[in-house]
């Protein structure tokens, strides 16, 4: 089996078996992402996708997770996830989770019904790219949604039963919108009560519109203790139950780990102990892959 181009996951699919559903993403428009700037959005043919699926089933005796990348493969039609998720039971009858990227706007196309089907079938955890909850900008980065269509789809994904994973970006307001992003991305989390929540922190990679954006001065990027500032603010409007809050990317400046709204306090204490490193500099830092 060979993966086309750089195949994004997950940390959380470290150990999962990945195949690609789609080459690339279907909106590829966001001006902090050059993932897949490379690569001309298509979905694979299924036969080709099924044939990975043997083909893996010979060289790995046990496989439990299983990927469905790249990004936003959620957007197949029925008919062709429906054979997938069929032919993975068939193929690996061990596996214990099928789990997937989904846009905002490729969950709003499906019907309750049809992800309903999915999770009978196996699909057991959706990832959404929330980023921000604020309109103003989730319009500056090009998200193609809005708070409320966050909302709608991350409450589609939890009334199906599917789990709900969805991530956020520190810093993606930059100093002028910091306290606005960790606000409304509170409201928009609250109202969708996800399973899992994941923080990463801005990346600003070459070949990107925030890139030149940062580069002109017309963004200017948290310094580290100002981005905990944020993180303790968004965390302290956060109102969700049973779920499971995570910031252990590479990203981020301090891990902080823990269940809301059980360990909350903990995990403001973490963001504390955090801001008291002497090693977090004072000087602004432009960060790059």
């Amino acid at each position: 089996m060979d993966y086309e181009g750089i195949v994004y996951r997950p940390p959380s699919e470290a150990y999962s078996l990945i195949i690609q559903v789609t080459i690339g993403c279907s909106h590829n428009k966001c001006t902090f992402c050059s993932m897949y700037k490379d690569k001309k959005f298509r979905i694979r043919k299924l036969e080709d996708v099924l044939e990975d699926l043997k083909e893996s089933r010979k060289y790995y005796r046990k496989v439990e997770k299983i990927f469905l990348a790249d990004g936003d493969a959620l957007i197949a039609k029925r008919e062709y996830l429906v054979e997938l998720l069929n032919a993975i039971r068939i193929i690996f009858p061990e596996c214990k989770r099928v789990s997937i990227y989904g846009s905002p706007n490729s969950i709003l196309i499906k019907k309750d019904e049809e992800l309903r089907e999915f999770h009978s079938l196996g699909l057991d955890m959706v990832y959404m790219g929330v980023e921000t909850g604020s309109d103003m900008i989730l319009e500056k980065i090009k998200k193609g949604v809005n708070s409320r269509e966050l909302i709608e789809a991350g409450r589609k994904i939890v009334k199906s039963d599917i789990k709900l994973s969805v991530t956020l970006i520190s810093g993606i307001g930059g100093k002028e919108y910091s306290v606005e992003h960790a606000i409304e991305s509170a409201k928009v989390i609250n109202e969708i009560q996800p399973n899992y929540i994941g923080l990463l922190t801005l990346l600003v990679e070459d070949g990107t519109e925030l890139y030149e954006d940062v580069n002109k001065g017309k963004f200017i990027l948290l310094k580290p203790k100002e981005v905990l500032h944020e993180n303790r603010i968004f965390v302290e409007n956060l109102y969700v139950n049973n779920c499971i809050f995570r910031s252990n990317h590479a990203s981020n400046y301090v891990s902080l780990r823990g269940t809301l709204m059980k360990d909350k306090e903990d995990i403001i204490a973490q963001i504390d102990e955090g801001l008291k490193q002497e090693n977090l500099e004072d000087e602004e830092i432009f960060r790059s892959l």
